[in-house]
């Protein structure tokens, strides 16, 4: 009788870590899908963002730059936090806080109060960030890890792919607005799946110190060089800013060199050529591809008149072939040598923003969607080969921490490509509002950010391929 009694217990126990998987999944997935929805969406929304504040182009980069910068800077520290107070408390709270910016910043009434709501918000998904894989990872076996994270990028790049065409809908027949009120609804949902379906919590690093010195000089480092380079033409104490987050971020370095429980492993880095490579060819891609949506969405709907749902439909060319592509990608780096597929994929990609250095305001779209084809091609051929580089790069027990760091690298590299964006629109239409009147200083500016994220990712193809075997 005990027997048996010890075969129900097991086999409800069993039952319990199932249904808990599952829901963890689905909870993952719905965040994943929500972040990078709103992202997407957002882009095409920007134009009629602007015509009703008045916003100049570069305010209009400031409202994705703001998302981008807070949530680079506390990607991190969050991680670490959640790694010692629990990782659902933080994935919660990041969720609430999400659901709240988002619907503010559909109610918000000022340039100034978006930018500002847009900051929080990307607070709020740094915490959402840090948590949703090492969700996973602290929940699902080994034997279906895999899986379970295949399914959370599946919806990743739906979010990627659905945000242009159903916010460009929403833009055109609702408003602007509804992409946020929707997301914002959705957070909610995701609250109420999390707080009913997630029972328990992970803290694997209880009982550690947290590194508030380490930290405080990596957030004030990273916002100085990112803040700086965004606004090196229109500030003249951008400059300094820049030659202050040297002295911080090398403050960072000595500090996690030195402290028991450091927020970053750089050590990592310094004796691993293959991971510190592909984090550095991850940065550049991201760096070099991220601020293409946002350059032709302004250059589709101001310079070719386009409404949003069109323009929807015309930047959907990317996101699908990389949706497409990135799994065959991921199965042909188990069987070539990941260095050499993910420097072929970012290869297409400089080739792909070289075109668009010759962009005109009668350039057939067709030419257009084509090179976005390429280009989703390339980030598909270089996305999952470089992620298979990086974990195979670490022992096991490394693996969180490989995970974080792509994430980070990810973030800086988006923040680093509305930078470049940023001051090319400073140089050459500054304050000037949002309109065909100054296509020319548009397509100017488009231009000049072409090239650089060109040859940036020219560059980037040379440190992908430095970075040497992994399966040796």
């Amino acid at each position: 009788m005990s027997a048996d009694n010890g075969n129900v217990k097991e086999f409800d126990t069993m039952d319990e870590n199932t249904v808990l998987q599952k829901n963890t999944i689905i909870v993952v997935m719905l965040t994943s899908f929500l972040t990078t929805f709103i992202g997407s969406s957002v882009t095409v929304a920007l134009p009629l963002m602007g015509r009703e504040f008045t916003s100049s182009p570069l305010m209009l980069s400031w409202m994705v730059n703001s998302y981008l910068l807070a949530s680079a800077a506390f990607l991190l520290p969050m991680g670490r936090i959640a790694d010692i107070a629990g990782r659902k408390k933080i994935f919660l709270a990041g969720s609430v806080l999400f659901a709240a910016f988002t619907t503010l910043c559909g109610l918000a009434w000022s340039n100034e109060s978006i930018i500002f709501f847009r900051l929080f918000q990307g607070v709020a998904a740094s915490m959402i960030y840090s948590t949703g894989m090492a969700l996973l990872t602290s929940v699902i076996p080994p034997s279906r890890r895999g899986r379970a994270m295949g399914l959370a990028v599946t919806a990743t790049y739906i979010g990627l792919s659905v945000g242009p065409v159903l916010g460009g809908i929403m833009c055109q027949y609702i408003s602007w607005r509804s992409i946020f009120y929707f997301t914002g609804l959705g957070g909610v949902a995701v609250i109420i799946l999390a707080l009913g379906r997630l029972k328990g919590e992970w803290a694997d690093a209880k009982g550690e110190s947290f590194d508030f010195a380490g930290s405080l000089f990596y957030m004030s480092g990273l916002v100085a060089l990112l803040y700086g380079a965004s606004m090196i033409s229109t500030e003249p104490l951008a400059k300094y800013l820049l030659v202050a987050s040297i002295f911080l971020i090398a403050c960072f370095i000595a500090i996690q060199l030195k402290v028991r429980y450091p927020l970053f492993q750089i050590r990592i880095f310094s004796r691993n050529a293959a991971f510190a490579f592909s984090n550095l060819a991850a940065m550049i891609n991201y760096s070099a591809t991220f601020a293409i949506g946002f350059i032709l969405s302004l250059y589709l709907q101001i310079v070719r008149g386009y409404g949003p749902q069109t323009t929807g439909f015309i930047i959907l060319a990317q996101p699908i072939v990389m949706a497409a592509f990135s799994s065959l990608a991921g199965i042909l780096s188990d069987r070539i040598e990941p260095r050499i597929v993910a420097s072929w994929g970012m290869g297409f990609n400089a080739l792909g923003l070289a075109f668009f250095v010759f962009l005109k305001a009668t350039t057939p779209l067709s030419l257009i969607v084509l090179n976005l084809f390429m280009i989703g091609l390339g980030f598909a051929l270089f996305s999952s080969p470089n992620t298979n580089a990086i974990m195979s790069s670490v022992e096991k027990r490394y693996y969180g921490i490989a995970a974080s760091t792509v994430s980070t690298m990810r973030m800086i590299g988006m923040a680093m490509s509305m930078a470049l964006v940023t001051v090319s629109l400073s140089l050459f239409v500054g304050e000037n509002g949002l309109s065909a009147a100054h296509s020319a200083e548009l397509l100017k500016s488009f231009r000049l950010a072409f090239l650089m994220c060109a040859v940036l990712c020219f560059a980037g193809v040379f440190a992908s391929l430095a970075r040497g075997n992994v399966r040796s």
